[in-house]
């Protein structure tokens, strides 16, 4: 597949565990497609698996030339609900913001997700130090597992949920 240098990444949103069958039908359709993922740790009636899961569940980064490619047609492509932006727009992200989650992955193609030395509570601010999130302060919420955080981001006039690793933050 040839990059061209018109093309930029776009976020779209999936249906709920949908992210595999939205990747397979958008690349079929000659689109780039990236979705993180780690290995995530299950406990569940005394037996522990470990299972794949993307590392920003209900969305992937979609690559798009939005002169030559039909980027609309994203929207009703099976598994995905649209792409994210603001009245019919799609919103571009940076290009670094992709590359910098790439650079974060070991050679098995999975995010390296070791338990952070910082510990939180509820109500404590907080910067994210890398990603789509970079250098936003939110407050802490609660931990979802061993690896990922939940904290409270002010966005766009509301309090918005997000759920990121662990290691990415640090106290403001």
């Amino acid at each position: 597949m040839t990059i061209s240098s018109n093309s930029a990444w776009y976020v779209a949103q999936t249906q709920i565990q949908s992210e595999a069958k939205a990747s397979a039908n958008l690349v079929q359709q000659g689109f780039e497609v990236y979705v993180p993922r780690y290995l995530r740790t299950v406990r569940h009636a005394r037996r522990v698996n470990v299972v794949k899961a993307p590392l920003f569940p209900s969305y992937i980064f979609v690559r798009i030339d939005m002169e030559t490619q039909r980027w609309r047609a994203i929207n009703s492509t099976v598994g995905v609900k649209r792409l994210v932006g603001h009245e019919g727009t799609p919103a571009r992200i940076a290009t670094d913001v992709v590359e910098g989650l790439k650079e974060h992955e070991q050679a098995d193609g999975f995010m390296s997700m070791m338990s952070p030395a910082v510990r939180f509570k509820a109500g404590d601010a907080v910067r994210i130090l890398r990603g789509a999130f970079d250098s936003c302060r939110g407050i802490f919420q609660a931990r979802t597992d061993n690896e990922r955080v939940e904290i409270l981001l002010e966005m766009l006039g509301r309090k918005v949920r997000v759920v990121t690793d662990a290691q990415l933050i640090e106290p403001a």
